[in-house]
């Protein structure tokens, strides 16, 4: 974005990929019932529109206009940037942030943002039209966001999303109230009951994806022996004049392993091992992308998640890869920006993580990405290997 930033301002640091959609995007219907004039609801509703609660934040909810046969706005996609920065730059960085939020305002034919600041470090205003550390900004945002035809229609302070704290708006001095308990939103609800999880905090996400070094370290140590088994295999159905039976005992080896942690078993190092070896195979790790949308799609994530957490380098990044485009296609913006994060933190040349990242910087919706899943399937039928049923 440093095309839209001035030269003296920093870029906007967010949480997840700038921008990133939120559980919900291409689903609106646990969403639709919030009523965008109920600020203490949109604001108790931040955790599960987010996917964990938001500290020192700025989250914008765009509004799509309203269609003939609904007059009421329609929540759409939720942006959450990063607000631990150096203030005496809130110029510049209204200026970047406004730019990213108008160009997924422009994808999603939205007019109007509403906007909500959570910070620790802010208090209520004792006073009618106090100022408050970053009712600076929220002006600056709002008038950069007017010269791209988008409308701040709301924004509102507050200093932590818990039951009791004070919320106020940063646009009209007299409007201000108590927080309800954010466990009890009607939003989160629904949320809970689609299976989206909430997390309490960004750090139980990024847990998700750390490295455990004593398990990279034992895997490591078989890796060698690893890839010459699988090396083996591959020779002798090459020699077989029966390549694809490699391919199908390769896909059919992954798939073992998802049935067997699903049912609790954990895989060894031995097998993590394997696994990485198997998944450095192009064919195979795009078959395994059409899990995403299948009923397996869970499983399949949990093994995605212990793979990234014991593996190194380009096989890390692989696993992360896997994982970001399942939480990416379920919605769970997120956990998709945490583990493409890290797939390109591994191996920053990764086509496919810069891909699928580069997309979910730039707002598209999961189902467009639906495609990649599709191509997984068409290898896995050639291979004579079915997934199981998939969501359409």
């Amino acid at each position: 974005m440093s095309d839209h930033t001035p030269d003296d301002a920093p870029p906007p640091a967010v949480g997840e990929s700038t921008p990133t959609p939120v559980p919900g995007h291409g689903d609106w219907s646990p969403v639709q019932q919030l009523r965008v004039h109920e600020p203490g609801e949109l604001i108790a509703a931040m955790p599960a529109l987010v996917g964990f609660t938001p500290e020192r934040s700025l989250v914008v909810v765009l509004l799509r206009r309203p269609q003939p046969s609904n007059p009421n706005s329609v929540i759409g996609p939720v942006i959450r940037f990063d607000l631990d920065q150096n203030r005496r730059r809130q110029r510049g960085l209204a200026a970047a942030l406004a730019s990213a939020v108008a160009r997924i305002c422009a994808s999603e034919t939205a007019t109007e943002v509403l906007a909500v600041i959570i910070d620790d470090r802010m208090r209520e205003p004792r006073t009618r039209g106090g100022a408050t550390p970053w009712g600076t900004l929220v002006a600056a945002f709002g008038r950069q966001l007017a010269r791209k035809e988008v409308t701040l229609a709301g924004a509102w302070a507050v200093s932590a999303i818990e039951a009791g704290q004070r919320w106020w708006s940063l646009l009209d001095t007299d409007h201000q109230g108590t927080l309800s308990d954010p466990t009890t939103s009607m939003v989160s609800f629904a949320y809970v009951l689609n299976g989206r999880p909430i997390h309490s905090t960004r750090s139980e996400l990024t847990n998700l994806v750390t490295p455990d070094r004593d398990s990279t370290q034992e895997v490591t140590a078989h890796l060698e022996d690893a890839l010459s088994a699988v090396h083996a295999r591959y020779v002798a159905a090459t020699r077989a004049s029966d390549p694809e039976s490699y391919y199908r005992r390769a896909l059919e080896q992954v798939l073992y392993q998802i049935a067997a942690l699903d049912s609790g078993d954990l895989p060894t190092a031995g097998q993590i091992a394997e696994l990485a070896v198997v998944l450095r195979d192009r064919r195979v790790r795009d078959a395994l992308l059409a899990l995403a949308v299948g009923e397996h799609a869970t499983a399949a994530e949990q093994l995605w998640v212990t793979l990234v957490r014991s593996l190194s380098g380009r096989d890390r990044a692989e696993a992360a890869v896997l994982l970001g485009y399942s939480a990416y296609v379920r919605g769970d913006g997120p956990l998709a920006g945490i583990a493409l994060d890290a797939a390109l933190e591994t191996d920053p040349s990764h086509s496919m993580a810069i891909l699928l990242d580069t997309a979910l910087r730039s707002g598209m919706r999961p189902q467009e990405l639906r495609r990649l899943a599709d191509h997984g399937l068409g290898i896995a039928a050639e291979l004579g290997i079915d997934l199981g049923p998939i969501h359409r």
